[in-house]
């Protein structure tokens, strides 16, 4: 199963991704070894995840997800919770 993911960065970005396996990803990103952006600016908190159910449609999602302004991710974030 795959998920889409938010991170919240430290530099107050919000990071989006897709993986197989939430926790490690976030691990990763946390300690470094994450994509590009949070080697840099390293990841700080897990925001948001939503289960997918292939990869083709996962990797649909996050490209939906990152083509939005910052103020409609905090609103999906803050209809999940």
């Amino acid at each position: 199963m795959y998920h889409v993911y938010i991170i919240e960065c430290n530099d107050g970005a919000l990071y989006t991704g897709i993986t197989t396996d939430v926790g490690r990803r976030f691990q990763e990103h946390r300690l470094g070894k994450g994509g590009a952006y949070t080697r840099a600016n390293k990841a700080k908190k897990l925001l948001y995840t939503e289960e997918c159910q292939n990869r083709s449609s996962t990797l649909k999602r996050e490209a939906e997800i990152k083509s939005w302004p910052r103020q409609k991710k905090l609103a999906l974030i803050k209809m999940k919770k």
